[in-house]
């Protein structure tokens, strides 16, 4: 008896060892060198829009980089998680990557919300070039903190108005109105112009139009044509008021499982990307916005001697960005600024 006793100590010891040896807790480490990785991406947009065609191409080249060791598992129009809890999920390593946009992010990092902050941004390129001179870097670290890491900024376009009251030319014709907003200083926005907020997740917009629960929404052209939106909508307004970019992020131990020159693939494959998406955004929305045209949609395209107004309406959204985000929140808009 006194043996087996002995014996049973020694395997349960040896078990113990065993297990901690092959990583039973604490931090995941890196796969074996060239060890194929599966990383499952969550995307709320559906499969047909630009931005979800993207990560295809993202996928690919990953692949091709890493000769086949990275393969990404690409969820679109929210299978896997909604914009609304994706990025819960993703730090939380409930999923690995996330294509999701700054102002779902902005209630992780209130400081996302720059990208909402309306007409601070005169163009496409203003967009990239205020990423490149700094405002990436600085919201970037701000996610790191989060568990969380950047691969690329995806350019989305620019947000419009659409409704299905009247042809909004002007900022009082909002009047009335409850439109849809997908993030806190897009609902300001829309208060400053004198309507209704109503937020909801993006997979919810459609049927509330169509029930009249909401008069309208804001939303990018190529999102509003790819998610059918002009069955239900009339109107549409472009205003070019705000530019929210999406992100693609990555939960920081699926980033760590990846071997160095996985890690380098990812990288690369993920500049390569974003390079791809800044040439073609603006594209996408014009060729977007002819599509809703066609499909019947009655449009206006505010005139750039008539945003004067436009800006005054909404400039308290600017001094609430300010007062909400301090120092940090004056040196991005100083950034963007100067671009």
């Amino acid at each position: 008896m006194k043996i087996s006793k002995k014996f049973t100590a020694v395997a349960m010891i040896a078990a113990m060892a065993l297990i901690a040896g092959c990583g039973g807790g604490g931090e995941k480490k890196a796969a074996p060198a060239g060890q194929k990785v599966t990383l499952k991406m969550a995307a709320a947009l559906p499969q047909s829009h630009p931005l979800v065609k993207a990560m295809a191409s993202l996928k690919e080249k990953a692949a091709a980089k890493s000769n086949g060791t990275v393969e990404i598992t690409i969820y679109p129009a929210g299978q896997l998680f909604n914009d609304k809890n994706m990025n819960d999920a993703l730090i939380s390593g409930g999923v690995d990557m996330g294509l999701n946009t700054v102002g779902r992010w902005a209630s992780i990092v209130p400081a996302m919300d720059i990208f909402d902050v309306p007409f601070i941004f005169p163009g496409y390129d203003k967009v990239d070039k205020s990423i490149d001179n700094g405002l990436g870097q600085k919201l970037g670290e701000q996610l790191e903190k989060k568990g969380v890491r950047p691969l690329l900024w995806a350019d989305y376009g620019f947000v419009q108005y659409a409704n299905n009251k009247k042809l909004a030319k002007t900022p009082a014709d909002f009047a009335g109105m409850k439109i849809r907003g997908y993030s806190k200083y897009s609902a300001e926005t829309i208060k400053a112009l004198g309507a209704s907020s109503v937020t909801m997740g993006a997979g919810e917009v459609y049927m509330a139009i169509q029930r009249g629960t909401i008069d309208g929404q804001s939303s990018g052209t190529t999102a509003m044509r790819d998610r059918k939106m002009y069955e239900v909508h009339k109107y549409l307004t472009v205003t070019n008021h705000a530019s929210p970019e999406f992100i693609v992020a990555i939960n920081d131990k699926s980033f760590n499982k990846l071997d160095d020159n996985q890690k380098k693939a990812l990288t690369e494959a993920a500049k390569e990307v974003q390079a791809d998406l800044r040439a073609n955004a603006k594209k996408e929305d014009l060729k977007a916005l002819e599509d809703l045209k066609a499909k019947g949609m009655e449009v206006y395209v505010v005139p750039e001697n008539e945003l004067e107004a436009w800006r005054a309406a909404t400039k308290p959204v600017w001094d609430l960005y300010v007062k909400e985000n301090g120092k940090i929140g004056q040196e991005l808009l100083d950034i963007c600024s100067k671009q």
